[in-house]
């Protein structure tokens, strides 16, 4: 939800203002299998629709299915499941649905997340932005790792947020247990996404998996169910009547632009890693692998998987 100010080298031909579907204007995804986390509201449902428009076979998992096969009911080539992120049990289980119904798997948009909700305690007492927005991705990353290498070159891409520089991950305590903030848990979350991101394309280049994190900017979507009016009005979103900031925001289908350009763009062929904003590579985002490396391990220690190596 945050902006980013951070400015980029190699400007794509998309930039500012284009929509996932302009992105992919042309493409074939015929035979591509994508995976979209969240893909049946805002950001996510124009992903879908993008992907799917270009050929691809999307998978959309889903906390509550039956809402998301009524939204997603017009567009062809989607398969609707299961999936809870904030719950292990569940994330095992769409995987193996997936591996036994998929061989391989081209595309791994993980977008689903929660913003500056109220203090919530899911699994073992993970604070629920960490376990939503990272800890099940990462899960849900490890595995469906066999159908991502089976691939031969695949994409994961990280929906993040804008960075600051003095962004941290809260070592002593992840899980806030401890004098809880909501933003400060929104933010740790997102930038959780970046490292993330970084960390799974050092491993996964050798296989052919490359990563990506992106920050798709201002847009107003369900994510700020969690706000009151009066928030969003103090923090300059929107006015008294519920008008947005003129020129503040961007619509999901821009906003998607960058997720899909990440998840398809030959531009992007032999780089990884890197943090997009504006379908192109920002220059100065966070680039510390061993902030990266030490989120791996305790992402590793907490879920108990670490698959891939």
């Amino acid at each position: 939800m945050t902006s980013d100010t951070t400015q980029g080298t190699g400007q794509s031909a998309f930039g500012t203002g284009r929509t996932a579907t302009e992105v992919l204007a042309g493409s074939d995804l015929t035979g591509r299998t994508a995976v979209v986390t969240g893909g049946y509201s805002g950001l996510g449902l124009a992903a879908t629709r993008a992907l799917a428009g270009a050929g691809a076979r999307v998978v959309v998992p889903a906390r509550r299915p039956d809402s998301a096969e009524h939204v997603l009911a017009d567009i062809p080539g989607v398969e609707v499941d299961r999936l809870d992120l904030a719950d292990l049990n569940s994330v095992r289980a769409f995987a193996e649905r997936f591996r036994h119904r998929h061989a391989t798997l081209d595309i791994l948009i993980a977008n689903a997340g929660i913003m500056a909700c109220p203090e919530t305690r899911v699994g073992p007492g993970w604070e629920a932005q960490f376990a939503t927005n990272h800890l099940g991705h990462y899960a849900l990353t490890q595995l469906l790792w066999p159908t991502l290498t089976a691939a031969g070159a695949a994409r994961v891409v990280s929906v993040a947020s804008g960075y600051g520089a003095d962004q941290r991950i809260r070592w002593n305590d992840p899980q806030f247990s401890r004098g809880y903030d909501k933003w400060a848990a929104y933010a740790q979350s997102k930038l959780a996404n970046i490292l993330f991101a970084r960390h799974l394309d050092r491993l996964g280049g050798p296989y052919g998996v490359r990563a990506f994190s992106v920050n798709p900017g201002y847009i107003l979507t369900p994510l700020q169910r969690h706000l009151t009016v009066d928030e969003m009005v103090a923090a300059g979103w929107i006015d008294a009547e519920g008008n947005p900031a003129p020129g503040l925001f961007t619509t999901p289908e821009q906003g998607a632009a960058t997720l899909v350009w990440a998840a398809t763009s030959r531009e992007l062929d032999g780089r990884g890693g890197d943090y997009c904003a504006d379908c192109r590579i920002l220059d100065g985002g966070p680039a510390d692998d061993r902030e990266a490396s030490r989120l791996w391990t305790l992402s590793a220690n907490l879920t108990g998987l670490d698959l891939v190596h």
